[in-house]
């Protein structure tokens, strides 16, 4: 196959890209997951490696989980014990053999996110 997936985190509040947040990548069977990757975002906001590379890429549904809490912890916009936000998981679909970009814009009360280029 061809395709592959990344993402990028930027802090929306800050304005800069969010560094050193952890995410996992699940492969989604139904109810069921199976963990397959924990990467963590570097200065960039990116991972140093494609979540997914051209080997490794399959067609199916996924689920994404930022580990928001501890990046808004670490960078005192948040001082909450229980968060607003604190793990973002974003399930989706990968139906054709292309680059998938799942982004996400954070800040310490809202997210968003879209397919990216």
């Amino acid at each position: 196959m061809v395709g592959f997936l990344t993402t990028h985190v930027l802090d929306t509040a800050k304005g800069c890209p969010a560094a050193g947040i952890k995410i996992e990548l699940y492969e989604v069977f139904g109810a069921k997951k199976n963990k397959l990757i924990e990467l963590v975002t570097n200065a960039d906001g990116r991972t140093e490696s494609p979540i997914l590379s051209k080997d490794s890429f399959a067609l199916g549904t996924y689920e994404l989980i930022f580990h928001a809490g501890d990046y808004l912890r670490k960078t005192g916009q948040v001082t909450e014990v229980t968060l607003f936000i604190d793990r973002v998981p974003i399930q989706f679909g990968m139906s054709q053999d292309n680059h998938y970009h799942v982004p996400l814009l954070l800040s310490a009360h809202g997210y968003s996110t879209y397919r990216g280029s």
